[in-house]
């Protein structure tokens, strides 16, 4: 994949960056492999907005992606590579030797006409799915499993990697790509490889129009509400936070604030991002 500067034909393109679109090799889905894929606008079942400036955007449809995979044994051929609009990654479309077929994330170096396979006697080459324990260390992974048969939780950016570097009994000791350093059970499955669209980091959207096709919209500043609005807000001209550091709308500290609650999971980190 590279990265096209587009020219400055108006403000907008100016620093506009943006994909080529040189492994794409079909612009039409697997309609099988399709679901209708409805707008929340940020609202939870309730209808109230839980995340906010969210909405509008391009209409979209959900690629149904294959994180589990639980197709042992049988090995498939990759028919297609395709830009999925719900993910940075790109996908590959999978014909298997049973005659289903099925969506999985494209690594890096995978490319039409290859053959791929999930299961303990799968080769080490990217896109082939194994059990951690079966993996040597030093090998580069994604797709992420957390819990035996439940599919890759983690480590599914384009451009990412994790590592594993030792095991330990039941344990393997993997580093994440936020430099996190975290035991996960040794019968979980990883892909080998490192997702693939390893420039989308480079993309620049240029103008705030390409922000909204993606559905988000415009962030208000609290200095620039009322009072009544948000904490940084009222005063005459331009005012000062006037407060023990910047505060949420909602009056929480906003910088280094820790939010996570404990999880049980905790115990497995051995050596935090921070």
């Amino acid at each position: 994949m590279a990265i096209k500067d587009y020219r400055p034909t108006s403000a907008g393109r100016r620093h506009m960056r943006g994909s080529t679109f040189e492994e794409i090799t079909t612009s039409r889905p697997e309609k099988s492999l399709l679901k209708t894929l409805k707008r929340k606008a940020g609202r939870n079942n309730q209808g109230r907005i839980t995340v906010r400036h969210r909405g509008g955007g391009a209409k979209r449809r959900l690629r149904l992606i294959d994180f589990k995979r639980d197709k042992i044994g049988v090995p498939g051929r990759v028919a297609t590579i395709e830009y999925d609009p719900n993910r940075s990654a790109r996908i590959a479309l999978i014909h298997y030797a049973d005659g289903e077929k099925r969506y999985i994330l494209a690594p890096l170096g995978l490319s039409v006409g290859d053959t791929i396979k999930s299961g303990d006697d799968a080769e080490l080459k990217p896109g082939n799915a194994l059990p951690l324990q079966l993996i040597p260390s030093g090998t580069l992974i994604h797709n992420i499993e957390l819990g035996r048969g439940r599919g890759g939780q983690i480590v599914r950016g384009a451009g990412t990697a994790a590592q594993l570097m030792v095991k330990e009994g039941q344990y393997a000791l993997v580093r994440l790509p936020s430099g996190e350093m975290r035991r996960i059970r040794s019968e979980c499955r990883a892909t080998i490889g490192q997702v693939g669209n390893v420039d989308h980091q480079g993309i620049s959207l240029g103008k705030a129009g390409r922000k909204r096709w993606l559905g988000f919209r415009p962030t208000v500043r609290g200095s620039a509400m009322n009072p009544s609005d948000h904490p940084h807000g009222g005063g005459e001209g331009r005012s000062p936070i006037g407060m023990p550091g910047p505060k949420t709308p909602w009056g929480k500290p906003a910088l280094g604030y820790r939010t996570r609650k404990p999880k049980t999971s905790d115990r497995l980190i051995v050596k935090r991002r921070r």
